[in-house]
């Protein structure tokens, strides 16, 4: 959709993007036609989509053949889209993508993969619930801000690396594929955005991973301090130094400095 399309259905709504809502459409056709052909849907296959918007996006996959599930929050959008798609593979969700149960739209068994340009305002939230959904998504391409999407592919060492890199790379390849200019978008968001690729290269059990994002949380709370004195406060000393000993950690070593597998070894050592 174009600038002077959206803005026509703009109006004809009464609406303006919520800042809050974190909406700013994609107008550039281009750009919209490169993330269908990097997530190369095929016939049958099941999509998610989260904040569809005015369906830009959306239109292109489903002419892949594609089966859509598009979660939307504005009440406004989701009547336009049910008006503009009346297609049997478009199932339309009225809701916030953070707290939809994922599970039950897509049923142990049912494979599916995520394409979205993400609201900026749920991002972490939401890509946080994928991460922890047994047997998610096989693979997800999403529009992010930079900012965050440099979170998501971080490596030991850096300033960005944190809870949500430990858990994205634990089990994913992730990937920066493309940095994007605000231009491309209505309104303008004021930074860059960034395309990135989560694929998921292994499947580990629920509950272990709970207990890594527990892990991961409470240690980058205090990412300044030394490992063994935040979690011993929590577990005790002695089990501690037992679990270091088993993950080949230093006790004095700080969160930033530990890798995914680190975390991952902790994690089970602890419990």
């Amino acid at each position: 959709m174009r600038k002077k399309e959206l803005l026509t259905e703009l109006e004809k709504l009464g609406m303006r993007p919520g800042r809050g809502l974190g909406q700013n459409f994609l107008i550039d056709g281009n750009l919209l036609d490169w993330i269908v052909r990097r997530a190369a849907p095929v016939r049958g296959e099941e999509i998610l989509e989260v904040g569809p918007g005015f369906g830009a996006l959306t239109g292109r996959l489903l002419e892949t053949g594609a089966r859509v599930t598009a979660v939307e929050f504005d009440h406004r959008l989701a009547d336009y889209l049910r008006e503009k798609y009346r297609d049997p593979r478009l199932r339309l969700v009225e809701a916030d993508a953070c707290k939809v149960d994922y599970a039950s739209l897509f049923p142990e068994g049912t494979a599916f993969r995520a394409v979205a340009n993400l609201p900026y305002a749920i991002s972490s939230v939401f890509i946080a619930r994928m991460l922890e959904i047994p047997r998610g998504p096989g693979f997800m391409l999403f529009m992010l801000q930079r900012e965050m999407g440099e979170r998501l592919a971080a490596v030991p060492g850096s300033k960005e690396y944190g809870s949500l890199s430990v858990r994205a790379s634990l089990d994913h390849e992730v990937r920066i594929e493309k940095i994007v200019p605000a231009a491309v978008f209505y309104p303008e968001p004021g930074v860059e955005s960034a395309l990135v690729s989560l694929t998921r290269v292994r499947t580990r059990p629920p509950e272990e991973l709970r207990r890594i994002a527990g892990l991961t949380k409470l240690v980058f709370s205090r990412r300044r301090k030394q490992m063994g004195k935040v979690l011993a406060a929590s577990y005790g000393r002695e089990r501690v130094e037992k679990a270091f000993a088993a993950a080949g950690l230093a006790w004095e070593i700080r969160p930033d400095r530990v890798a995914p597998e680190g975390f991952a070894a902790l994690a089970g050592a602890l419990a």
